[in-house]
């Protein structure tokens, strides 16, 4: 069977599910387990022989031997003990649970996944079939799942401007499903790439090191790698279940390609005796970052700036306030400025994410030795946002849309940058001479200010609307959250 025809069967069951109210999120964890499953029992048998670390009782065979409600109870048995055993099992199978209602149902899936054979499909095909539904999953925008997806074209962009090399380490303290992960395995893996055996094996094994506190999230990131020949069934997965902001990186890393979570407090919710929740604000007091806060973004770029070797490189999404805000803002601004080598500003459009109302920007810098010295010459900006109109639907952002900025970006010598209408270089004094420091800058005239008979179609004029609209409430609830936290109301 080829790769199309197989994707189109594994979306069609999936819409079979759809009118039980099986959500595309619960279809692609049952998929997880059942493939992963699968895939282990291939690895176990000849040529391969792998120990695949599956409890005898609990292997494959077992489950497709059984239909009806005897193989709902046994499979039920096999997600449980299989969250119990250490390393990259335990991880994909971490309290898992049987979402699928109809025992018939659930019997025509493990015929479905056991009819193919998984191993014989190149990397490529697996990987396009999961990338596909986690598409589709952050698409379902009532799971909530688009948080955890940066577009792709995005991040092929940010990956061909760092470059990553083989044999270095590549981190996401919030990796989401492992979008950036991929991204630059696919750069690293491109063609005319050739990877001696030694750094095929450091790719598979040692290259990324992610964090996701989310275990659903974490749990799709790993079979996302897996299905890509990243990680072993016999060693611990490289991704750990921990919020990475609590403490110092034990590790310093030569990349950090990231998309932290939008939405400025971090908080944890308590619910007290009454049964009443309580939001408590959350300050990481960390001997390391510059300014304790509890805006959730300046944390994590605090962190990021922590994580990198002393020449390692970053390109980080953040949202607009984190260019502008004043306070523990401004001052993280001027260090990072100082510290660091920021170079290169991407401000994106509106409509890319799935996530409503997001105003944000790809920022890039080097990390730099600590020797007291101003590291940033000047950043140069490309405004990607006035007088472009996206939407997730009608007109999604594509590759080509970033083809100009990685042309004025220059990867291959960023010290030969040439400006353009859309690429602007300013200079650290002139930055620093501005409010706040701030970066927050736009030099292009709105045409739709001017030109009415020009304006943008209505359904993106429409979503427009809404983006800003959102953004606004979004800092307006910040700004409400901030109040009740300073005043001690729950």
């Amino acid at each position: 069977m080829n790769a199309s025809t197989l994707v189109q069967k594994v979306w069609n069951f999936c819409h079979t599910l759809r009118d039980d109210g099986v959500s595309y999120g619960d279809y692609l964890e049952q998929l997880t387990y059942l493939l992963f499953l699968k895939l282990a029992h291939e690895y176990a048998q000849e040529p391969y022989k792998r120990d695949t670390r599956i409890p005898k009782g609990y292997e494959w065979p077992l489950l497709t031997s059984k239909v009806g409600e005897p193989l709902e109870a046994h499979y039920l048995v096999t997600l449980h003990r299989l969250g119990q055993e250490p390393g990259m099992l335990g991880a994909i199978f971490f309290k898992a649970q049987n979402k699928i209602q109809d025992p018939a149902k659930l019997s025509r899936l493990v015929q479905m996944i056991d009819a193919e054979n998984w191993i014989s499909l190149d990397a490529d095909t697996k990987g396009d079939l999961y990338e596909g539904l986690l598409q589709k999953n952050a698409e379902d925008t009532k799971s909530g799942a688009g948080q955890y997806f940066t577009p792709r074209p995005l991040i092929e962009a940010m990956v061909t401007c760092i470059r990553p090399e083989p044999m270095k380490t590549i981190a996401d303290p919030a990796c989401g499903t492992g979008g950036f992960f991929l991204g630059a395995y696919h750069w690293l893996t491109r063609p005319g790439a050739q990877l001696d055996k030694r750094q095929k094996e450091f790719l598979r094994s040692r290259t990324f090191h992610g964090n996701e506190i989310v275990p659903n999230t974490r749990r799709l990131c790993l079979m996302n790698l897996f299905l890509h020949n990243i990680g072993e069934l016999d060693r611990e997965p490289s991704i750990e279940r921990s919020d990475a902001l609590i403490t110092e990186p034990k590790h310093k890393v030569d990349y950090v390609l990231a998309n932290p979570p939008f939405g400025k407090k971090s908080s944890m919710t308590i619910t007290n005796e009454e049964g009443e929740e309580d939001r408590e604000a959350l300050t990481y007091a960390r001997q390391d970052f510059w300014e304790t806060t509890s805006n959730k973004q300046l944390n994590f770029l605090q962190h990021i700036v922590s994580m990198l070797k002393v020449d390692g490189k970053a390109a980080v999404v953040l949202p607009d306030n984190v260019l502008f805000e004043g306070g523990a803002g401004e001052k993280i601004r001027r260090q990072l400025l100082e510290t660091c080598d920021v170079h290169t500003i991407l401000r994106l459009p509106t409509g890319i994410f799935y996530a409503q109302g997001v105003k944000a920007n790809v920022v890039f810098f080097d990390a730099k030795p600590k020797d007291g010295q101003i590291h940033t010459r000047g950043v140069w900006f490309y405004d990607l946002r006035t007088n472009r109109h996206f939407t997730l639907k009608t007109r999604t952002l594509k590759r080509e849309d970033l083809q100009d900025f990685i042309t004025c970006y220059h990867p291959e010598n960023r010290h030969e940058r040439v400006a353009t209408e859309r690429f602007r270089f300013f200079g650290y004094d002139e930055l620093m001479a501005r409010d706040k420091a701030s970066l927050d800058i736009f030099w292009l005239k709105d045409e739709s200010l001017d030109n009415l008979d020009d304006l943008p179609p209505p359904e993106v004029l429409q979503q427009e609307i809404i983006e800003h609209l959102e953004a606004a409430l979004a800092s307006f609830r910040d700004v409400a959250a901030g109040l009740r936290m300073d005043t001690g109301h729950g």
